[in-house]
């Protein structure tokens, strides 16, 4: 994942007071799991999908989903 989906990943937690511990019992993981992913070392994009990005000048990110 790029920074920009960590960073939105992690006002997201911010915004709910939410703890890596928290997020990680609620997904049924190791916490450690979580801290490695929003880290940055775990969870990159396929080096593939991170070419054909560039290539396209594209870049992945998140934004919240709408409420129905």
């Amino acid at each position: 994942m790029n920074d920009r989906v960590r960073e939105a990943v992690k006002l997201a937690m911010k915004e709910r007071d939410m703890s890596q511990g928290k997020l990680a019992a609620r997904l049924d993981v190791e916490r450690p799991s979580v801290t490695r992913l929003l880290s940055g070392t775990s969870g990159k994009v396929p080096e593939l999908w991170q070419k054909i990005l560039d290539e396209l000048g594209l870049e992945l990110i998140a934004v919240p989903k709408k409420e129905n």
